[in-house]
């Protein structure tokens, strides 16, 4: 293959990363449909014009179904008295109501409704994610070395007082900069790994939490690709209605990863 040939190939897969990624953003019961995120206490409540009332008690939530209220989980309607038990950190039990969706969650023990809208304002003004230009350049070698048995990683979430728990795999140690760089990568070797990360552009022209890099599986070696090309956001770039994890202090690097996805709600002057 020719170096033509190489860099056609490059060109055609960004092109096809892009349009998956410009497909997810644009989900009309997606991330930037969201637009509520509301944290349940022990006493009955309406919320903002939802039908029913909500509490929990710590380990349920319950909902109180009027007389025609539209509530409906699994394309059944509610009972009049319904039980809800969310798992903790999964994704939430998805409540239907007309063309909306109430996502019942549960992180760090505590509940909240999570509102998807197809009207919602921030996926109407949605126009694209900004990126950096790709360059084969960002595509790097590095090495998987695992530990000898999976590790849990704690991290602290966007949202004060939450907490995200990860399966390490191992580490990953790579060259950029004039230095070796190291991340903790959670998943498996055998399903696929990824790290989450930040580094000097954080902040600045990247979304300073955290920006998550799918590695893939490693060969035999230990070797694989980390292309910063494809560092993407986390939902919590676009909505203060996530609880998305930050990176881990192992991950933060301190030099600049000019590549990947930019921070969609920064003016970027690139």
């Amino acid at each position: 293959m020719t170096a033509t040939d190489t860099a056609t190939e490059f060109d055609r897969q960004w092109d096809v990363f892009r349009a998956e990624r410009d497909t997810w953003a644009r989900q009309p019961l997606g991330w930037l449909s969201i637009t509520g995120l509301h944290w349940l206490g022990d006493t009955d409540e309406t919320v903002d014009g939802l039908p029913g009332l909500w509490r929990t008690d710590g380990e349920n939530v319950y909902v109180t179904v009027e007389s025609g209220a539209d509530l409906r989980l699994d394309g059944q309607a509610l009972p009049a008295a319904a039980v809800l038990t969310p798992a903790e950190g999964a994704p939430g039990l998805e409540v239907r109501t007309g063309d909306r969706i109430i996502e019942v969650i549960r992180r760090t023990g505590q509940f909240a409704l999570r509102i998807h809208d197809p009207a919602a304002p921030t996926l109407a003004a949605y126009t694209g994610i900004p990126v950096y230009e790709a360059d084969p350049a960002w595509a790097l070698t590095g090495l998987f070395e695992p530990y000898e048995s999976a590790q849990v990683v704690t991290t602290g979430a966007v949202v004060a007082g939450l907490e995200h728990h990860h399966s390490a795999a191992g580490t990953v140690t790579f060259e950029l900069g004039g230095a070796t760089q190291r991340l903790i990568a959670f998943g498996s070797a055998e399903t696929g790994l990824h790290a989450l990360f930040t580094d000097a552009t954080g902040g600045v022209t990247t979304y300073g939490g955290a920006r998550r890099l799918d590695l893939g599986r490693p060969a035999a070696d230990g070797s694989l690709t980390l292309d910063f090309n494809r560092a993407v956001n986390l939902p919590c770039a676009f909505t203060d209605h996530a609880t998305c994890p930050v990176a881990p202090a192992e991950n933060r690097l301190t030099v600049s990863v000019e590549a990947g996805e930019q921070d969609p709600r920064k003016e970027q002057s690139l």
